[in-house]
């Protein structure tokens, strides 16, 4: 029994080994780095940064300040990379903390060089190029003058240039190879002006594992997802890649059976009365709900797994509670619930719950709220 609740997210430390592994040996000799931003996607930062660096992973890479101080106050010493620009009132933090910072706006490298020089502190930086997606990022076209304005100042490092693709898990790689060739001149006129960076990066988990980059002269790339077992694609389950590597998941969710009654054939369940028994019912409750990451929406067609079969919801998801439909199956309160996951020969996955909800697998994990404990194992 789980000692904390009876809904908990369970976390394969043995799983994120692997893909790590995988995927390092994939992508050599360049660096893998660690995106463990949002709770490493809800997967918990710290716990998966430290098994990540121990299994091959050379560099982390966050969104936030506070996720990179949180991972440096752990005792982690390795690279830590924000992956875009933050406010002035952080830069403080930043240099303090040994973060590396990304940086692309003239206004912001100046405020940053700044604080690094009252600091007296030489700050790490990364330049990042807008090659095409129009996110963040300095035009191609002024990319040379960023960089000189990082290399030019007196307390700042210029240690990498990056871009990031728009469409690297789309099938047809056209405007990702012009991307990648776009950035790949920049870098090219940056050396050109005389200056040399340690790190060019363009990958992502799907460029990473599709070889997008090559020819770009990468020596790392930046990967997520793939960590974390979750193909990109919900609706194909894959990166829409040629290249199809071992990947496992590394979360499941799980609850147990807190309630059961017999509802009557025509009465309905949960809120709004949606669905009624179409026969004399056994309904369990799980003491779960949208309140823990499970959409509220998912309640029209998803299931869960009891005893290895497949059980659709009984009702719409509530706040805190899930009532599915047992039919007239022995089940009985404290039985384990998966709702992602293996149980037998069946299999829930995240991308399933993101393909019923027309959303990706991504969304599913991160929303899987801090009120559920996070189960380590392996």
């Amino acid at each position: 029994m789980n000692a904390q609740r009876w809904a908990w997210a369970e976390i394969d430390l043995g799983a994120l080994r692997h893909n790590v592994a995988t995927l390092a040996a994939h992508i050599g000799p360049q660096q893998l780095w660690a995106v463990v931003k949002a709770d490493a996607y809800g997967h918990g930062a710290i716990e998966c940064a430290r098994v990540a660096l121990q299994s091959g992973a050379q560099g982390l890479c966050v969104a936030l300040v506070s996720e990179g101080i949180a991972l440096r106050q752990s005792g982690i010493n390795a690279p830590i990379l924000i992956m875009s620009e933050q406010p002035a009132e952080q830069h403080r933090d930043i240099i303090s903390y040994g973060l590396i910072a990304t940086l692309y706006n003239e206004a912001t490298i100046t405020e940053f060089a700044r604080t690094a020089h009252d600091l007296e502190i030489m700050a790490s930086v990364h330049v990042k190029v807008d090659s095409g997606m129009h996110r963040v990022g300095v035009s191609p076209e002024d990319a040379v003058k960023v960089a000189k304005l990082v290399a030019e100042s007196q307390w700042l490092s210029l240690e990498g240039i990056f871009t990031h693709l728009a469409t690297a898990d789309v099938v047809d790689t056209q405007f990702a190879q012009q991307q990648v060739s776009t950035f790949s001149r920049c870098v090219e006129q940056v050396r050109a002006s005389g200056i040399e960076v340690r790190h060019v990066h363009v990958s992502n988990s799907a460029s990473a594992i599709r070889k997008l980059d090559a020819g770009a002269g990468c020596t790392m790339a930046r990967v997520g997802i793939a960590l974390y077992g979750i193909p990109g694609d919900a609706h194909t389950n894959s990166f829409g890649a040629t290249h199809q590597l071992d990947l496992r998941p590394v979360m499941s969710v799980h609850a147990r059976v807190s309630h059961v009654q017999r509802v009557a054939a025509g009465q309905g369940v949960s809120y709004g009365l949606k669905r009624t028994m179409e026969q004399d019912s056994t309904v369990a409750t799980l003491p779960l709900g949208y309140a823990d990451g499970v959409p509220r929406g998912l309640w029209e067609s998803g299931s869960v797994l009891i005893g290895g079969i497949r059980r659709p919801f009984a009702g719409v998801v509530t706040m805190d509670q899930i009532m599915v439909n047992c039919t007239d199956d022995a089940v009985r309160i404290g039985d384990e619930v998966v709702l992602i996951g293996a149980q037998g020969s069946e299999v829930i996955t995240a991308n399933e719950w993101a393909n019923k909800m027309g959303t990706i697998g991504y969304e599913i994990v991160c929303a899987i709220s801090a009120r559920m404990p996070r189960n380590y194992i392996n």
